[in-house]
């Protein structure tokens, strides 16, 4: 399926003097298959190195990590020549090798023209915490992960966004017109703009998880997607227990299994009370942490006024859990199908949560950082984004009852250029507000620097 990061690795691989290659994202957002297709196209040949399977590879680096021994040992293995700038070397799982982590390092120092690229869905929780499951007790893997700073490339693999979606069920068409229609916020033809409202329905069953998205390619089904989904949450479950600590594994799935009571209330403040009786930021601090570097979760932090830069008006205390894919989201709640087919005009408070998720994974996808605002007077507004020089609120709602009191309160409070309303309503602009339709999330961009 197409992936908008192809292009940003085609980018990392034509620029001169490019550094071993980082990609990063959660469990099962096709961080290996995308690299194996980058490497089948764009190479003459690629090796994949599953440094999780195959412990050659780990006791071979114990003891050596000079980056030519390196190559010749990957050669003999795997029966095949590695060549400067033709063969795409793939260390999938780094997390699971410290060694192999150290090794980038002298590969960019040493040996530069060997395009080197790694994958992890848990190295931030594997860097932060130092070591790896508590069952592996030998001298090497007692040594603190090592992070290259400055000496390797970094990109992150999000779950597929809307307009992946779109693309993959052959919608391309569709997506053009919609980016289209973004930039000259002239209002869509009513009957395609019921089409993509339709589409994007289906995308809050289906979700981007890529193996739920061919799944729902291939069949059709929603039932099918839905076991997948299930199975990449079991899959998360027992990631929790591998990287961490008993006891911190606890905290990590109460926290885990609270998200949908934590979006089902009306203020959806983080409470550590709905994770367990008695909770407290400094009992769940760290589990939260382990979800968010897992790629698990997004954190949503409060903001308290919208001065530049808005990243200084930020509060701890003060913050919101959304997942990292609305597929998830709703398997896990145990969100009824036909309610997310209806959600534009169903009345059911969780759906106003289901779109601020979608909203926020979207938004998390292009690179933005969440943030809300809300005051004293219970006015709110969902996200705040620094555009340069200027502050933007995002106003979301679900279906097509809009209400503008918080969004101009804080556009006039803080001289905002305009704003963005999230909705089931078609494109338009007027009162310097930009109506948005939710199926165009993905046009949204902010260079907060």
């Amino acid at each position: 399926m197409k992936r908008k990061i192809t292009q940003r690795l085609i980018d990392w691989k034509n620029r001169p003097g490019h550094k071993p290659l980082i990609l990063q994202g959660a469990r099962q957002v096709g961080k290996t298959y995308i690299l194996e297709e980058f490497g089948k196209e764009h190479y003459k040949n690629y090796v994949k190195v599953s440094l999780d399977l195959v412990p050659d590879v780990g006791n071979f680096l114990k003891s050596n990590i000079n980056p030519m021994e390196i190559i010749a040992f990957l050669e003999a293995l795997y029966n095949v020549r590695i060549l400067p700038h033709e063969t795409l070397v793939i260390l999938d799982e780094i997390q699971d090798c410290k060694r192999a982590l150290l090794a980038l390092k002298y590969f960019q120092e040493d040996y530069p023209q060997y395009d080197i690229v790694a994958a992890g869905s848990l190295l931030g929780v594997a860097i932060n915490q130092g070591n790896k499951p508590e069952e592996e007790d030998n001298n090497e893997e007692n040594e603190e992960f090592s992070y290259p700073v400055g000496k390797v490339d970094e990109l992150s693999l999000s779950p597929m966004d809307f307009e992946e979606f779109l693309w993959a069920t052959g919608n391309d068409i569709l997506a053009h017109e919609i980016r289209a229609h973004f930039l000259s916020n002239e209002a869509m033809p009513a009957s395609v703009h019921s089409l993509v409202l339709d589409l994007y329905q289906k995308y809050l069953v289906v979700g981007g998880m890529p193996e739920s998205v061919q799944k729902w390619v291939d069949t059709n089904s929603y039932l099918e997607c839905r076991t997948v989904q299930q199975s990449i949450l079991v899959g998360y479950n027992g990631d929790m227990a591998k990287y961490a600590k008993p006891a911190t594994t606890v905290k990590i799935r109460a926290c885990f299994n609270s998200i949908p009571a934590q979006l089902a209330k009306e203020n959806r403040k983080f409470q550590y009370k709905l994770a367990m009786k008695g909770g407290t930021a400094k009992i769940f601090g760290e589990a939260i942490e382990w979800l968010i570097l897992s790629g698990t979760v997004h954190k949503c932090k409060l903001i308290s006024h919208g001065f530049i830069p808005i990243s200084a008006q930020e509060d701890d205390s003060d913050f919101k859990i959304y997942m990292s894919d609305i597929g998830l989201l709703n398997t896990k709640a145990q969100m009824p199908v036909p309610m997310l087919l209806n959600s534009i005009e169903t009345d059911n408070t969780f759906l106003g949560s289901v779109a601020e998720n979608y909203v926020g994974q979207a938004l998390r996808a292009n690179g933005i950082t969440l943030r809300y605002w809300k005051n004293d007077n219970t006015q709110e507004v969902e996200y705040v984004l620094q555009d340069g020089a200027n502050v933007i609120p995002v106003e979301v709602k679900k279906g097509r009852k809009v209400d503008a009191i918080s969004l101009n309160n804080f556009k006039k409070t803080y001289n905002c250029p305009f704003a963005y309303r999230i909705s089931g309503k078609n494109f338009g602009f007027a009162n310097e507000i930009k109506s948005v339709p939710l199926y165009a999330v993905f046009c949204i961009e902010a260079k907060e620097v």
